[in-house]
């Protein structure tokens, strides 16, 4: 009997140092985890790293050869309130994921919206814009035309290799051909030049060249197509990262400034004198 006592009261006293053991090896785990974020690195460093991909009026080369545009205010007010520099990270579209995940830049901020095969590769913040898709088309070629003519053979888009437009014309207009891009503006000059009928891009990218060459292109109507939200994309494994991008994004929709400086940047035209 002494010897069963002897020994429920060994396995006793090991559970309860196992039970007193785990709140350290938890908090242990969780030092672990903050040390290796990202966001630590940037404390260190003392400068955040973005990635991003040019846009209109996302992302921009001003006259004087400066970065201007919505991200870019997101990006440097981000910063100023982690207390550090920023250095911006000009990246080629189809090539910014494997840059953030090899380590080139801390987090892309470059209007990229949450896409599943996406996810599987990177992790994104809660949306900081919300954005959609419009047909900008050339006024001739497309004359007499509904949306749903544009689904054949005899059409021919054009837009930015891997990015969202390209995705989505392929699967809204299957018949269509389809010329793939490296640059942006390459897919809107094509269909100023007549060699394409109709690009796709987010708004108000369409409605601005629109309203530049009225001659020759036409916003046509149609829904807002993979209406979505933008999010910070990061890499997978960082608690810390998501944790602290989500609360500033919710603090800056909750404060208004979200809102304002997507206004200015995507509802007025007050920045055009500082851009070609």
């Amino acid at each position: 009997m002494t010897t069963k006592r002897t020994f429920l009261a060994g396995v006793f006293a090991i559970a309860t140092s196992a039970l007193v053991a785990l709140p350290a090896i938890a908090q242990q785990a969780t030092q672990a985890l903050a040390s290796e974020s990202v966001i630590e690195g940037i404390k260190e460093r003392g400068v955040i790293k973005i990635g991003l991909s040019l846009f209109v009026p996302w992302s921009m080369r001003a006259k004087n050869g400066d970065l201007i545009g919505f991200e870019l205010d997101v990006g440097r007010k981000l910063a100023e309130d982690m207390g550090v520099e920023v250095e911006f990270v000009e990246t080629a579209w189809d090539g910014i994921i494997p840059a953030l995940v090899s380590g080139k830049f801390d987090v892309i901020i470059s209007g990229m919206s949450w896409t599943a095969q996406r996810n599987l590769t990177v992790n994104f913040s809660d949306p900081y814009a919300y954005s959609g898709l419009k047909i900008l088309a050339n006024r001739a070629m497309v004359e007499g035309k509904s949306v749903a003519d544009l689904n054949d053979g005899a059409i021919t888009f054009a837009a930015r290799r891997g990015a969202t437009p390209a995705t989505v014309i392929g699967q809204i207009f299957p018949n269509a051909a389809l010329l793939q891009f490296d640059e942006d503006g390459a897919a809107t000059q094509e269909v100023l030049n007549g060699n394409a009928h109709a690009t796709m891009a987010a708004e108000p990218t369409p409605s601005l060249e629109a309203r530049k060459h009225p001659e020759t292109l036409v916003v046509m109507d149609s829904p807002l197509y993979a209406q979505s939200g933008e999010g910070f994309v990061f890499r997978k494994g960082d608690p810390d990262a998501e944790n602290y991008f989500n609360n500033w994004i919710a603090q800056q929709w909750r404060s208004g400034w979200l809102q304002e400086r997507h206004d200015y940047w995507f509802t007025t035209e007050d920045w055009a004198d500082q851009v070609q």
